[in-house]
């Protein structure tokens, strides 16, 4: 990085951002979402550059996928959050992202089952 301030400040700035939306999603969507930022966050805290950079793009990709669906309206109006990886981008990730990323579809199922049961 060129500019270390700069980086820092954005980092800073993308990392509140996707805070703050997240509290437009209901509450068990809104604590698995800011533990899995803040795990990922501080879990590329010392990554290369080149990682960086693409870790930057796809949290703000995140931060305007989830920007748009909350839209001005709430999460109501959303008729689901996120979008579907397509299997490419499944290719390219290591095996501990996999597991990571298995780990929070079972959390989310979770989530989704509890709230089921209280319908």
């Amino acid at each position: 990085m060129s500019n270390p301030a700069g980086h820092l400040k954005s980092v800073r700035v993308l990392y509140k951002t996707i805070l703050r939306l997240h509290r437009g999603l209901p509450e068990e969507l809104q604590s698995l979402g800011h533990q899995y930022v803040r795990d990922e966050f501080k879990r590329h805290k010392t990554c290369n550059p080149a990682e960086a950079a693409v870790f930057m793009q796809e949290w703000r990709n995140y931060a305007v996928t989830l920007a748009e669906q909350l839209g001005v309206r709430g999460p109501k109006t959303a008729s689901k959050f996120g979008r579907d990886l397509e299997e490419q981008a499944l290719d390219k990730f290591r095996d501990d992202q996999i597991a990571q990323l298995y780990e929070l579809m079972l959390a989310a199922k979770n989530i989704e089952s509890e709230e089921d049961k209280k319908s």
